[in-house]
């Protein structure tokens, strides 16, 4: 399409409002603007129009303003003060040091407009690069009461660094690839990595793209504080309710900690049995056994929980060989892991100090054996006060029984 006949008939230009609701009061806080063109019985989105820097600047400007005004007219005729999230081009933006988008926003704020209302997304990949460049102009924007958001996160941590150092209000992340059939578990951990920086830098977590139940499932499991798709709430030419979809959203969260809550018992469940088991194991041992006698005594009372064993100090080196069951399920000494040091995994001190403090086993998350190439779970155990005895629980296991995946 002609990018001058969109300009000539602005008339035609229709903005769209797609919710954005939040985890906390279940209300819409705010709308992302998808200004649409229509052309006889089509709509046509213009996020490209924005995006094709071939169009002049002049253009694009004059449609930004016009868009500006007809979604400041909505929300006061909405009375409304919700987030209004706007697609910006940050190389039109900073042109000029943004001189000529703080002079259009200044005449909006006298009829009006609050700078906190205003939501600027930017897309991440533009940013990459430059995000020296941009921080300070960022920053000043924030000072006035704008919000900055970095939209297409991406489902890799590649390159996170430009987000540090930007400090974003919000960072936008997609759950579309649910859909696919196979779906990496890394991309789970990814979204963890994204909500664990994000209340670093102090900045909330959105979800897009969210079409379906289990995809706010996966939001909400996975930090998310804001949700935005089509589940949620579709786009509309028009502002809605702020309490359109509490209902919805109350009633997936109950449904969502009655599964997490099963899933926490049926953990908890095991470590109390591991607990037992291994308390009982111990008085099979003596004081003349060596770390491998101790180790196997322990694998036999385990047989059905475990397919490797290993027993470290509190420094984290191995003192005894790898208990591992070879293809026929019986246990054999393998002398290579001896005197490793496992100190350098996430939180190998801190499940040390717990299990020192609390005498008693902790159950790992969920994480990929490298050599098995699974997912498994570790359960750790205090057998005196200088060891620890390591038990990896297979997959298989983990499948049988509900709620340990």
């Amino acid at each position: 399409m002609d990018p001058l006949d969109i300009i000539m008939n602005k008339d035609n230009i229709t903005p769209y409002y797609q919710a954005v609701v939040s985890a906390d009061k279940q209300l819409v806080i705010g709308y992302e603007v998808i200004p649409q063109f229509q052309s006889g019985k089509d709509f046509i989105p213009l996020d490209w129009f924005f995006r094709d820097s071939n169009i002049p600047d002049e253009y694009r400007l004059e449609l930004h303003d016009y868009i500006h005004r007809l979604v400041l007219n909505e929300l006061q005729a909405e009375q409304q003060s919700a987030m209004m999230y706007f697609q910006y081009d940050i190389e039109l933006l900073i042109k000029d040091n943004g001189e000529t988008f703080l002079k259009r926003m200044a005449q909006l704020e006298q009829q009006g407009l609050n700078y906190n209302q205003v939501a600027l997304q930017f897309h991440s990949n533009e940013l990459v690069d430059k995000a020296n460049e941009y921080k300070h102009f960022f920053f000043y924007l924030q000072s006035l009461g704008f919000r900055i958001v970095i939209t297409e996160i991406g489902q890799s941590t590649n390159r996170l660094d430009h987000i540090v150092m930007l400090k974003p209000n919000v960072l936008k992340a997609k759950v579309s690839f649910i859909d696919e059939e196979e779906l990496p578990h890394m991309f789970g951990e990814v979204h963890q990595t994204l909500s664990m920086l994000s209340r670093k830098i102090g900045a909330t977590l959105l979800f897009e793209g969210i079409s379906n139940f289990n995809q706010l499932n996966y939001a909400w499991r996975n930090g998310g504080r804001y949700y935005q798709g089509e589940f949620i709430q579709r786009p509309r030419p028009s502002l809605v309710p702020l309490d359109c979809s509490t209902v919805r959203l109350r009633k997936s969260f109950t449904h969502f900690m009655t599964f997490e809550r099963k899933k926490i018992e049926a953990q908890v469940s095991l470590t109390n049995e591991l607990n037992y088991i291994l308390r009982e194991s111990l008085k099979l041992m003596t004081t003349d056994d060596t770390f491998d006698e101790m180790l196997m005594k322990a694998a036999k009372e385990c047989d059905r929980y475990a397919f490797r064993l290993y027993i470290c100090d509190a420094e984290g080196f191995q003192q005894s060989s790898n208990a591992e069951k070879d293809k026929e399920n019986a246990w054999k000494l393998i002398e290579e892991g001896r005197y490793k040091n496992w100190s350098w995994r996430p939180y190998f001190l801190e499940n040390i100090v717990r299990m020192s403090i609390e005498k008693k086993g902790i159950l790992s998350d969920l994480y990929t054996d490298i050599e098995r190439d699974e997912r498994i779970r570790t359960y750790s155990y205090p057998i005196s006060e200088e060891l620890y005895l390591f038990l990896d629980i297979p997959y298989d296991y983990l499948f049988e029984q509900e709620g340990l995946l």
